[in-house]
């Protein structure tokens, strides 16, 4: 056996047993807007500030044949629009204090904004982003400029061992399925693209049925609304695009090796984990919390680099999708130990997904995720986030008041099982990147 009673657990037991602070946790609040668009909006009097975050259902699994499309259009939004400048879009969120945002995935691509909510601040500001999203100019300038940028940061990645890695461990996981287009695309793709595709992509994704908008603010509900209709009541209520399909899973082990000059190897291994819909949701992330989710303090940190000094750090993670997202363990460890490192995560894996954590394990994991529930929610900016995932993944309304009572709830044989389901220790994908 390679772990009961791992030696983190004195020195944690004290901490863990406490219990978390009691905290109230704000309702959500739910609506349509006439074209579409799902709103979520929880009001936060506290500060005289509003978050809001417009996600679509346009990252890079919508890329198609033309990879970086979805992340190349995200970027060119703040770039402005026929009679606005990329500087003048900043002057005039500078101006009232405001601050703009933008992102992509490979599940989503958003536009954020953070403003004071005097009227004399937030219109403006709103008005702006509004016309970003609705009538963005795509000059050719500006085109050339992102596509360069994001070639050079293309570059770049490719003399990092980790982003090597990672790109290939997608790659090799998803194959033809969209999830292996990388949000920062492939150089020849991005060279291709012209600004046609750029339009076309923004008129089919960048609609009211595909988006949803989170506020969390000092507002009402009669001001939420104004707010989310001034931000995307002027898109075409368009359609939603239809479902991406599931990915086929791994049938049998698999080891990748990727040469590069450094004495230090990049190790990733995993395989298909979940869904974000999916019912054992719960169940992963709190065995995942004892695995190797929780830093130092974890089983795979306690056997790879407590009792062999394989690595510094290793951990464990789901990143659930709407379709299947990958479970991976990553570490980084001396190449002449990549192999000897590679067994031990494989076989501490093993004997995790057989017997699961004991008691023990699990209540310190339960106690440390629900004590710290409130943080992950303190801020109008972290909450807005939670919130926009929330509406994206069409979670139920209820989530936040019912997240710590349905981690409380779990048992061992629940945690045990739902890892005898999703993970399967002789299937797994292997990369590793570093030596010659």
């Amino acid at each position: 056996m390679f772990r009961r009673f791992p030696t983190y657990l004195v020195a944690v037991l004290g901490f863990c047993l406490l219990s978390p602070p009691t905290f109230a946790v704000p309702p959500i609040q739910h609506w349509t807007t006439p074209n579409g668009a799902r709103v979520y909006f929880v009001p936060a009097p506290e500060l005289p500030i509003v978050d809001a975050q417009i996600v679509f259902d346009a990252g890079s699994a919508r890329d198609g044949a033309r990879s970086g499309l979805a992340q190349l259009t995200n970027d060119l939004l703040e770039s402005g629009t026929a009679d606005l400048s990329a500087d003048a879009v900043a002057e005039r969120l500078d101006s009232v204090g405001a601050a703009l945002g933008s992102g992509a995935l490979r599940d989503m691509a958003w536009l954020s904004l953070r403003s004071l909510v005097e009227p004399r601040y937030l219109d403006p500001a709103v008005a702006t982003v509004a016309r970003l999203l609705r009538e963005p100019a795509f000059t050719p300038e500006s085109l050339q400029r992102e596509r360069q940028r994001m070639l050079a940061a293309i570059q770049e990645r490719a003399q990092s061992p980790a982003a090597i890695a990672s790109k290939a461990f997608y790659e090799a996981l998803y194959g033809k399925h969209p999830y292996a287009s990388p949000p920062e695309g492939a150089e020849d793709s991005l060279k291709a693209i012209d600004r046609d595709e750029v339009q076309a992509f923004h008129r089919r994704y960048y609609v009211g049925a595909n988006a949803v908008v989170a506020i969390v603010g000092a507002l009402d509900r009669v001001a939420a609304e104004r707010l989310a209709t001034a931000l995307v009541g002027g898109l075409p209520a368009g359609e939603s695009p239809p479902p991406l399909p599931p990915p086929p899973p791994l049938n049998e082990a698999r080891l990748i090796r990727i040469p590069f000059p450094s004495s230090q190897s990049h190790v990733f291994i995993g395989q298909l984990g979940m869904s974000r819909a999916d019912p054992d949701y719960f169940s992963l992330y709190l065995g995942n919390h004892v695995l190797g989710g929780n830093g130092l303090v974890s089983t795979l940190a306690e056997e790879v680099r407590e009792k062999q000094g394989f690595a510094y750090s290793v951990y464990s993670a789901f990143s659930p999708m709407r379709q299947v997202g990958p479970f991976m363990v990553n570490l980084q460890t001396r190449t002449d130990q990549a192999e000897a490192a590679v067994k031990l995560v494989q076989a501490t894996l093993g004997e995790f997904v057989a017997q699961g954590p004991v008691a023990a394990e699990l209540q310190m994991a339960r106690q440390n995720i629900t004590g710290g529930f409130a943080l992950r929610i303190d801020s109008n900016a972290d909450l807005v986030q939670v919130l926009a995932s929330i509406g994206f993944y069409q979670l139920p309304l209820d989530y936040l008041q019912t997240y710590t009572a349905r981690i409380d709830a779990l048992s061992l044989e629940q945690v045990r099982q739902a890892f005898q389901q999703h993970i399967h220790p002789d299937k797994l994908l292997t990369v590793i990147v570093g030596g010659v």
